[in-house]
């Protein structure tokens, strides 16, 4: 029980990697961590792409790149600036990078539990990046979650179907730190929201007593 909680606390987001290969042991655990997540009707929606081509990295750091420069014209110059200056991926730095991909259709057009909320797909592909997040944090592995990108362009790269949606590029490998806090808390993005602020009692805004 220890064990899941401190991989919990732990898991960040990571854009700085070693070079040094991962073990083809250690990215088959992962990959197995994110096929055995959860998803509404057992509709399995994702599929995993490992990419460790220099070439196609490059050109999926290019368009990355392009929509991060695009994405900072929405702040003011001096929040701009700041933006402009994180570093939001690894893509190249880093070994290996999944893009994991989101079949809505998967299990046709009657899938139990998603009569009602059709975005459980998505919810269930979700589910899986967790879990392959918690499991390279155990395995001591960096994993960042790259979400700058128009789909097209990484369907058009890799080679993905239409239908077919292109959830996360995660970049994997060794990492010569784990922060304490989370990247943007630590660098004065954000802050994390107070626990009470967030956790209700029966009905919206009525607030939890201990």
């Amino acid at each position: 029980m220890d064990a899941v909680y401190k991989a919990i606390l732990a898991r960040r987001d990571i854009r700085v990697f070693l070079p040094d290969k991962l073990p083809d042991d250690v990215v088959e655990r992962i990959l197995r961590a994110g096929h055995h997540g959860p998803s509404v009707g057992y509709m399995q929606p994702w599929d995993f792409i490992v990419i460790d081509d220099k070439e196609t990295l490059r050109a999926l750091q290019a368009v990355v790149e392009r929509e991060r420069v695009r994405a900072g014209e929405a702040y003011p110059d001096a929040k701009r600036d700041y933006y402009l200056r994180l570093k939001v991926e690894g893509l190249v730095e880093a070994p290996l990078t999944i893009c994991v991909t989101n079949d809505g259709t998967r299990g046709g057009p009657h899938v139990l539990g998603r009569n009602t909320i059709p975005e459980t797909d998505l919810m269930s592909t979700a589910c899986a990046i967790q879990n392959m997040w918690l499991a390279a944090r155990a395995e001591g592995v960096g994993m960042g979650w790259v979400s700058i990108y128009e789909k097209a362009d990484v369907r058009e790269i890799l080679g993905i179907p239409a239908d077919v949606d292109p959830a996360a590029l995660l970049t994997l490998g060794y990492t010569p730190h784990f922060p304490d806090i989370p990247l943007l808390e630590r660098v004065g993005w954000g802050t994390r929201r107070d626990f009470a602020k967030v956790v209700y009692a029966n009905r919206w805004g009525t607030q939890r007593r201990n």
